[in-house]
């Protein structure tokens, strides 16, 4: 029997929680939320952003390796939903594309073009300081109603205060040290990606998941397979 939407909602919780009390890897952390919350919430996409130590929002995290997704997520024209959201620390829901229109037009014709018809993002936030954003990404119109809403706050607050944990606001140093790693890691990720994708005749989608697989199996964290890959000190099965 599948699990039910309130039981995947806890298993979430429980996932993240976990992290508070040992050493976790970012961003297979943050890939699993995602992964996640496309689910639970039914939606057609989700990714997370991350202010790097310039304050510019990256692509950390997303269920699709699309380049026109990913694009979307970091639009050039600094404009939409995600950008909204990190910049007020308040979550931001667009409902259809006739809104989307009036607020972001740049954003609402590439929103369109990937086939996206409400997009609503989360502010990753602890008391005043906002990190990035959680952004659902939808292909049907509507509200995220609002126990949707106070639900994926909640797991996004965790997400936040595990990347925080053991942190504080005069530790703010620290702390974008520890997310422009994070940042770092994706990087040398997307190479072996690309790397894996070639060797092994796999799209991208696919030569992640081979990645994450072999990190878990062999209890390592995903950057240090993906360096291993990228410098030829590793070669994942096929």
């Amino acid at each position: 029997m599948a699990p039910t939407r309130e039981r995947r909602l806890i298993d979430t919780f429980v996932t993240l929680t976990d992290t508070l009390v040992d050493e976790y890897d970012v961003v297979d952390l943050l890939q699993n939320l995602v992964d996640s919350v496309v689910d639970i919430f039914d939606a057609s996409a989700a990714g997370i952003l991350l202010a790097n130590q310039h304050q510019e929002l990256e692509v950390v995290a997303s269920t699709s390796e699309r380049s026109s997704f990913v694009g979307l997520l970091q639009l050039d024209a600094g404009e939409g939903p995600c950008v909204e959201c990190f910049a007020t620390g308040r979550p931001v829901s667009v409902s259809d594309q006739a809104e989307m229109q009036r607020r972001w037009p740049t954003f609402a014709a590439a929103s369109a073009e990937s086939g996206y018809a409400s997009v609503h993002a989360i502010p990753m936030r602890l008391r005043d300081t906002t990190l990035g954003s959680l952004n659902l990404f939808r292909e049907t119109e509507g509200a995220l109603n609002r126990d949707d809403a106070v639900a994926a706050q909640a797991l996004t607050d965790v997400a936040t205060i595990s990347i925080l944990q053991q942190r504080t606001l005069q530790h703010a140093a620290l702390t974008q040290a520890q997310l422009q790693r994070a940042l770092d890691s994706r990087v040398v990720i997307e190479q072996a990606k690309g790397f894996v994708a070639y060797t092994h005749s796999v799209d991208t989608e696919a030569a992640f998941e081979l990645l994450r697989q072999y990190a878990r199996s062999n209890q390592e964290r995903l950057a240090d397979v993906a360096r291993a890959i990228v410098e030829r000190r590793l070669v994942l099965p096929a």
